[in-house]
């Protein structure tokens, strides 16, 4: 008993953690994760409009930052920081005014990916040696291509339906984050560390 105590006591101070505070941001991390997925879940147009502008937001501030560090004259490279500074700054602007176009860019971006992802697991699978399998690369190479060509062909829809998946897939992490703190929880009380 006194080991197992020392255990936990050491895991969480090579975390720079008490025991304690451990659990308890698990279980905080849990909830949080929870929330999301919730939100992601019921409203995910909502969400998605909320990301993109948060984005946006983003973007211009960068290009805002560019721009200051234009007016500085000892700075070698002040025209590309001033067009990069403009390209963020209009796209941030279209990304909040135009949320439509920006949940289509999200969705294209998202089936690029995976169109890309897919063909190379795909070469993997046929150009792989005899050393390993090459059924699973292929399989997976021919389902990523898939998905990325559905979501290029659709975006609108697309990312909608990404949002929910991403969402109860947040609500399946919180709710086993939440179990994870508990048996923390326990496993401390049960080893006499509180």
């Amino acid at each position: 008993m006194a080991d197992e105590a020392s255990t936990i006591e050491t895991e969480a101070v090579v975390f720079g953690l008490s025991p304690k505070i451990g659990w308890q941001l698990q279980l905080l991390a849990g909830f949080i994760t929870l929330v999301l997925g919730l939100v992601l879940a019921f409203h995910p147009t909502t969400s998605i409009n909320v990301v993109c502008v948060i984005f946006g937001i983003l973007l211009i501030v960068g290009g805002i930052f560019h721009f200051i560090r234009v007016l500085d004259p000892e700075e070698q490279h002040r025209a590309w920081l001033g067009i990069a500074g403009l390209l963020e700054v209009v796209v941030g602007v279209v990304l909040i005014r135009h949320l439509d176009v920006a949940r289509a860019l999200i969705a294209l971006l998202i089936g690029i990916t995976w169109i890309v992802q897919g063909t190379v697991s795909l070469m993997v699978g046929i150009l792989g040696g005899s050393t390993r399998s090459r059924v699973w690369p292929i399989i997976f190479g021919v389902i990523s291509i898939a998905a990325g060509a559905v979501v290029i062909a659709v975006p609108a829809s697309s990312v909608k339906v990404l949002a929910v998946l991403v969402g109860i897939w947040f609500i399946v992490m919180g709710v086993l984050q939440i179990l994870a703190g508990f048996f923390l929880r326990s496993d401390l009380k049960k080893a006499g560390v509180s």
